[in-house]
């Protein structure tokens, strides 16, 4: 059965690869990001492409009152929008932080409430917030990329509990290492914050794994096809965990000790 669904940051990467998903199976298919250049290729799909800056609250809201004009419904919420940010906790601005959890928190929380009365009243929807790996472990020079997951994580949780008696399911999806433009500026910001100081030796050695350490990434299609799986089952799990090292690395993280895991991803940079 076709569903309506409504897939943010959906010109690139883990976005696009969806939404074409999503289109291929036969599904209703709105995409919404800041880049409409790049979206022709959804649109020539027969996807529907929307204008729409996470951090515009205008914007959120008439994204999702544009789907239910026109559609009547909404089935699927799909919160894939993010921004990654780099540089040690001690040198990163908090107004770099903040815009970092307005895009990867407060937006999908913001989008969830504008959709939720609509599914509420039709008895059924299904809210998929991407995550990553990272909402479960942390790495170096990532300390508010890692916690704006580590707080979505817990956000679906709690929603999780109090939207399922009506009927609507609250799933996460935690990549591993994918091969998209994500993390194109992660060397940029790693030199620009952090290069020059006390953790310069480390973070130019994570800087130069960064510009070369993607290229064995999982294809973003393995997390759309996952997606899709959410989107179709009967009863979706709550998590899936996709892509490269993903289920590896959380297992690690599940088994060993703090000061084991910090040992071995450290090992590298210093």
């Amino acid at each position: 059965m076709s569903k309506v669904c409504l897939i943010t940051g959906a010109s690139a990467g883990i976005g696009r690869a969806t939404a074409l998903e999503l289109l291929r199976a036969g599904h209703v298919v709105y995409g919404a990001a800041r880049r409409m250049s790049k979206m022709d290729e959804l649109r020539d799909a027969g996807g529907h492409s929307l204008a729409m800056d996470a951090r515009d609250e205008a914007d959120l809201a008439r994204v999702v009152r544009t789907v239910l004009d026109e559609q009547g419904r909404i089935d699927v919420l799909i919160n894939n929008a993010g921004t990654v940010l780099h540089g040690a906790a001690e040198d990163v601005p908090l107004e770099a932080a903040r815009d970092q959890f307005q895009v990867n928190v407060f937006a999908p929380a913001r989008l969830v409430q504008l959709a939720l009365p609509a599914m509420r009243a039709q008895g059924s929807g299904r809210i998929v917030n991407v995550s990553s790996i990272g909402g479960v472990i942390s790495l170096p020079f990532g300390a508010w990329y890692y916690a704006s997951k580590h707080a979505l994580e817990a956000y679906s949780d709690t929603l999780r509990m109090e939207v399922r008696p009506f009927g609507i399911d609250v799933v996460v999806i935690q990549p591993g290492i994918i091969k998209t433009e994500f993390e194109d500026q992660t060397a940029a910001q790693l030199r620009e914050y952090s290069g020059g100081g006390p953790y310069g030796a480390m973070v130019e050695k994570m800087a130069g794994q960064a510009e070369t350490g993607l290229a064995g990434g999982a294809d973003p299609a393995v997390v759309a096809q996952a997606i899709r799986q959410v989107v179709e089952v009967d009863s979706p799990e709550t998590r899936y965990a996709v892509g490269l090292h993903a289920e590896e690395l959380l297992e690690l993280n599940r088994t060993l000790p703090d000061r084991e895991f910090d040992e071995l991803v450290t090992r590298s940079i210093r």
